[in-house]
């Protein structure tokens, strides 16, 4: 029986309907679907370095057909598990590796009867001690999940609890580990050394963020005992409906990819997601699929997710949103009504059931890519993502020679609370002033929290959005660090320069070596946060640090109410 697609549909005004005729006739007449999947290089760069890189990064149009030859060996080994006695999996892993499985979980729960699964993707201490969720460690299973197998955080987490194990099963500690990576990579090589219980060699044509359909998301979905073929059957159809003879209009991902391209070039790069509440992880995903994608060359799309409702007044004219829901859930509707109403486009995506998560994938991914073919980059590559990475390495080299991560102390200290890159300021309320009246039109600010996740930090976070939104008229985000750095870090350092930036760390109380190392997850992760606040500096951006000192509730509050006083200066005219 064939499987039923996804209803998608569009509320535009008159000149962005004729904007969306006119890119989807050039895409046809420039052939753009056939290209895609011919794996024509030159669609998207004409250059020999990028056209050698984006020959290797397109295996993902195939996943659905390859993955789905692998269910029953999928499913064989989750049997495997259960048998075992594992009650709880933790996966190991950073951005593509681990945002697909996190999906699943959010939007799938615990399957009686299989193991509970929880991802761990933070090197903040608190998260690293969470994420086993009270299990007995000799009954959790652990997945090593990173395409290169040299991604410092997992390869950390990975010592870290090899270690904890082995204290526990000596010499077979190996059992309770899996890995996910490429061929012939040192994690692929680890796993041997160590006799780890199984190693699935991933498809080396897949780029992380376009993995979810492959074994970094299927493997933990069958762990968790999902419908692993049904996922990968509605992911087969929508693979189908975008097929290289479909016409640009009848084809689901070009009318997305040219809808949100078309949009983009007249300056509504803000994509707005309004989901259904079981499907709000998506948005997480998608998120860092079209930041990472898009964000590069001074340009690209800005992923707007969970940022709380407003009024329609509140919304620019930057913005276009996505209201992606459940069949069935129609809370969300009047609004979307009322904000196409008020002339932002606005696209319908109505999933059947959650079964269907698989076509959303490779609709995303496809329309990604002719987005990427509308603007002119390589949608398949992250090159300032690096950066950060190397700024981590000599803060951390820094460390292992002189005992700190930097010989520079904060600008300010006041209240408990310590400020960076504000050289000028005479206050805390100051600083936080000057910085959000750098924020103009069509800006967008990002919340970098370094923080531990709390339900009280998220609601303060989310405070903050409204507040910000609602007084200068902007976008928000938020981002836990340092997962971001895998997700919108590369839109903040490579796409436009319209983002005010506030980095938010405390002051870990927990201390957690990593084996092998001199120092530890709190070091690394103030590792992380200065050298991506560094290298935000060097590219000039508008970036603020504030350390919240050792009690995050009372920085929060504290942080709240000056942000307030500082929007009403601003609103007033005064600050």
């Amino acid at each position: 029986m064939a499987t039923a697609l996804n209803k998608q549909d569009w509320r535009l005004v008159e000149e962005h309907a004729a904007d969306l005729q006119v890119t989807l006739e050039a895409i046809r007449q420039q052939r753009y679907i056939p290209r895609i999947w011919a794996k024509d290089a030159s669609l998207w760069r004409p250059e020999p370095e990028h056209q050698a890189e984006i020959e290797t990064r397109l295996g993902w149009l195939w996943l659905p057909e390859r993955c789905l030859a692998q269910v029953d060996h999928l499913s064989s080994f989750a049997n495997q598990v259960r048998r075992a006695g594992f009650e709880h999996v933790v996966l190991l892993g950073m951005g593509g590796s681990s945002l697909a499985a996190w999906v699943f979980e959010r939007v799938f729960g615990v399957t009686p009867g299989y193991p509970s699964l929880s991802v761990l993707d933070s090197t903040v201490p608190q998260e690293v001690l969470a994420s086993t969720g009270g299990a007995d460690p000799a009954r959790t299973l652990f997945i090593a999940a990173s395409k290169s197998g040299t991604t410092t955080e997992v390869l950390s987490f990975f010592e870290y609890f090899y270690d904890q194990i082995k204290q526990i099963r000596g010499d077979a500690a190996g059992e309770n580990f899996v890995a996910i990576t490429d061929p012939g990579t040192p994690l692929a090589q680890t796993a041997h050394e160590r006799g780890l219980r199984a190693t699935f060699e991933n498809w080396p044509d897949v780029g992380g963020r376009y993995s979810g359909l492959s074994y970094f998301g299927m493997l933990p979905a069958a762990l968790m005992g999902l419908p692993v073929r049904e996922i990968l059957a509605s992911a087969q159809a929508m693979a189908e409906a975008c097929g290289p003879a479909v016409q640009p209009q009848q084809n689901p991902a070009a009318c997305l990819g040219a809808l949100l391209g078309c949009c983009q070039s007249r300056g509504r790069d803000k994509v707005t997601f309004l989901t259904s509440p079981i499907l709000a992880s998506f948005g997480d995903w998608a998120e860092q699929l079209l930041a990472e994608s898009t964000g590069k060359a001074g340009t690209g799309l800005i992923p707007v997710v969970g940022e709380p409702l407003g009024e329609v007044g509140a919304y620019s004219d930057d913005r276009l949103f996505v209201h992606l829901h459940l069949s069935g859930d129609d809370r969300l509707s009047s609004f979307a009504a009322a904000l196409a109403a008020a002339a932002h486009p606005v696209i319908e995506i109505e999933v059947a059931d959650v079964n269907s998560l698989g076509q959303e994938i490779f609709r995303w991914e496809f329309a990604v890519a002719v987005i990427g073919a509308l603007m002119g980059i390589n949608p398949f590559d992250q090159p300032n993502v690096q950066e950060s990475k190397d700024k981590t390495r000599e803060m951390l080299a820094y460390y292992s020679r002189d005992g700190s991560l930097t010989d520079s102390g904060p600008d300010l200290l006041e209240d408990r609370l310590a400020v960076y890159g504000a050289p000028e300021a005479e206050s805390t309320g100051g600083a936080i002033a000057a910085l959000f009246a750098q924020v103009q039109p069509h800006d967008y600010v990002a919340l970098m929290a370094y923080l531990p996740y709390s339900s009280r930090t998220d609601d303060a976070l989310a405070t903050i959005r409204s507040d910000i939104r609602d007084r200068l008229r902007v976008a928000t985000t938020t981002g836990y660090g340092p997962r971001f750095l895998h997700s919108t870090g590369q839109l903040h350092k490579g796409g436009p320069n319209t983002a005010v930036l506030l980095q938010l760390t405390a002051r870990d109380s927990a201390a957690l070596p990593i084996p092998a190392h001199d120092y530890d997850f709190a070091t690394l992760k103030d590792a992380q946060a200065s050298g991506d606040f560094e290298v935000l500096r060097q590219r000039q951006r508008r970036i603020m640090r504030l350390d919240l000192g050792t009690d995050i509730d009372y920085g929060m509050a504290k942080l709240a109410e000056l942000i307030s006083e500082a929007l009403r200066q601003i609103s007033a005219g005064v600050g």
